[in-house]
């Protein structure tokens, strides 16, 4: 209480703990998502990615214009480089979409949470191949580890694990393209363009379910289909979050938040939907787990041996 009487006013919200939170906010509800897929059913992998792709152009459009921030879009589309990056960038995410929504449909939640466990892993090898980095000693044996990993599982899967792999590699290399344009373009202007170049696909898959019966979103009830629109809103409101937290934090924080998703995943296949878990898995899942662990203690190195963390621009990236 004050001299006066009155309440003392609460100290504001520190950035920092601002940003956890959105920062948590976006990745628990990636790592949540399996749930939504699974109450769209009967629709299938391919509807629910074009449900997903009209609708958060839908979305993205009235968001742009409440915030009436259709500028930054127009720019971006007068600039050939950005319109080429982001085409890139949608034809991987939309690859990284349908594989993980099929993976979940199918009852194989678990491999598409070990996509996002070794993507880290997969980003590091991506970036010997494709931009000559050279790497630290412990970076070096997570690679190693991660390929033990995919062999083990393959081993005693009878097969190697394509669901994860596709996931790991699409979404790895669509980090890469989305670094090409970097801080010119804003997480929602990203996504509404996008949306744009995948949305002349969507509509034909839509109107191609349709003439053949097998289209679901206006088969199945009022229920179903506002359920189904809801994917535009349930596609960005985590990826502005992750935009507010990525202006607040430093990348170690991102890098370590990041793992959030794929465990909430993982636990939702096994304690859910009661995917099997043999012993083969835990030990190939076990190795992805040391491999990140040794990945998280070389990144907490580095950043320490730096004088000072600048702050971080706002990195465009797409979750699941």
């Amino acid at each position: 209480m004050t001299s006066t009487g009155g309440k003392t006013p609460r100290p504001a919200r520190s950035e920092n703990s601002t940003g956890i939170l959105f920062g948590i906010g976006a990745y628990g509800l990636w790592g949540l998502l399996p749930l939504y897929f699974l109450i769209l059913a009967p629709a299938g992998p391919v509807e629910i990615v074009a449900n997903r792709v009209l609708w958060s152009l839908a979305f993205c459009a009235l968001l742009l214009t409440v915030l009436r921030s259709w500028r930054p879009v127009l720019t971006a589309l007068r600039t050939p480089r950005i319109v080429g990056t982001l085409t890139v960038a949608a034809l991987l995410i939309a690859v990284n979409w349908l594989v993980y929504t099929y993976g979940v449909t199918t009852g194989q939640a678990i491999e598409a949470a070990l996509g996002y466990f070794i993507n880290p892993i997969v980003s590091v090898l991506l970036g010997v191949v494709v931009l000559r980095e050279k790497l630290r000693p412990l970076q070096w044996t997570a690679i190693g580890m991660g390929i033990f990993a995919v062999i083990v599982l393959a081993v005693g899967h009878g097969g190697v694990p394509w669901i994860a792999l596709t996931l790991a590699f699409s979404f790895g290399l669509y980090g890469f393209a989305k670094k090409k344009v970097g801080s010119r373009v804003d997480a929602i202007t990203s996504l509404s363009i996008e949306t744009v170049v995948l949305a002349p696909i969507a509509l034909a898959v839509m109107l191609w379910l349709g003439s053949t019966g097998a289209a679901t979103l206006t088969t199945e009830g009022t229920g179903h289909f506002w359920i189904m629109a809801a994917s535009g809103v349930i596609t960005a409101i985590p990826l502005i979050f992750f935009g507010a937290a990525a202006r607040r934090l430093p990348l170690t924080t991102i890098g370590l938040l990041q793992y959030l998703a794929p465990v909430l995943q993982f636990l939702l296949a096994l304690l859910v939907l009661h995917e099997e878990m043999p012993f083969e898995r835990w030990v190939g899942f076990s190795l992805v787990w040391v491999g990140l662990i040794l990945l998280t203690v070389d990144m907490l190195r580095t950043v320490r041996r730096r004088p000072k963390p600048a702050r971080v621009q706002e990195p465009a990236a797409t979750a699941v």
